[in-house]
């Protein structure tokens, strides 16, 4: 418990003084977690629409295959994007490994499969009758998609808290494609894994109060979007 506490101390202090690395650190995390959440979204949210929506032959695998990207392990990708980049891989010319381009590219493939499969389960729950309504009403099928997604904004803003979820607490990817560079791909993640491997408690305790502090902030925001409005405070069930 002593060392527990020392740590602590010694990580607030860290955090409060402003310490440059640990700030390079939380700003890499955001700023790949944050463009692989964006791109997640763009991808997953339209392709789950689309799942929801659209009659297709093959349908039913496809959705099958969003479901199994749901639960796609980080290391498979991790190793799956690490052969495409490498030296000698299809993509190595581009000299991506290693960088943190290589660690969006690893997040956004497995968050969006989350997006897509929440996005198309929240249109899926939407009554029919309301997509004939619209229809009904003279909308385009751009209108259309508009107004339900509106209809479910709630699930939608789910799916992005997941997607994000996703990928600023994952490890096994952004370490393999990216390297844990000091200076360059380290992020939160692979450095509370380095730090405690080493011995510097105090550090990753530091960093590990960051990584929770900015997860939820980003959910304490998207939860009140959320929620806003419709939070209906029910009387006391003794009354």
């Amino acid at each position: 418990m002593e060392l527990i506490w020392i740590g602590l101390k010694k990580a607030v202090l860290m955090i409060f003084s402003l310490n440059p690395e640990i700030i390079d650190i939380t700003l890499l995390s955001l700023k790949v977690s944050g463009t692989a959440t964006f791109l997640s979204l763009f991808i997953g949210i339209p392709l789950g629409v689309f799942l929801a929506l659209v009659p297709f032959r093959g349908r039913q695998i496809a959705i099958a295959l969003v479901n199994t990207g749901m639960g796609l392990p980080p290391v498979v990708v991790g190793l799956l994007v690490s052969l495409f980049l490498w030296r000698s891989g299809p993509l190595g010319f581009l000299e991506l490994l290693y960088t943190p381009t290589a660690m969006v590219i690893a997040q956004v493939i497995i968050a969006f499969p989350i997006v897509a499969g929440l996005s198309m389960a929240a249109f899926q729950h939407i009554d029919p009758k309301l997509r004939w309504q619209i229809i009904s009403l003279g909308a385009t099928p751009f209108q259309m998609v508009v107004k339900l997604a509106l209809e479910a904004r709630l699930p939608l803003l789910a799916a992005i808290m997941a997607g994000f979820g996703g990928v600023i607490s994952e490890i096994g990817a952004v370490m393999m494609v990216g390297g844990n560079i000091k200076g360059q791909t380290r992020v939160l993640t692979t450095a509370i894994v380095m730090e405690t491997r080493m011995g510097h408690f105090e550090i990753a305790i530091a960093l590990s109060l960051i990584l929770l502090t900015l997860t939820f902030l980003v959910n304490l925001v998207l939860s009140y979007i959320q929620q806003r409005g419709k939070v209906e405070w029910a009387k006391p069930f003794w009354r």
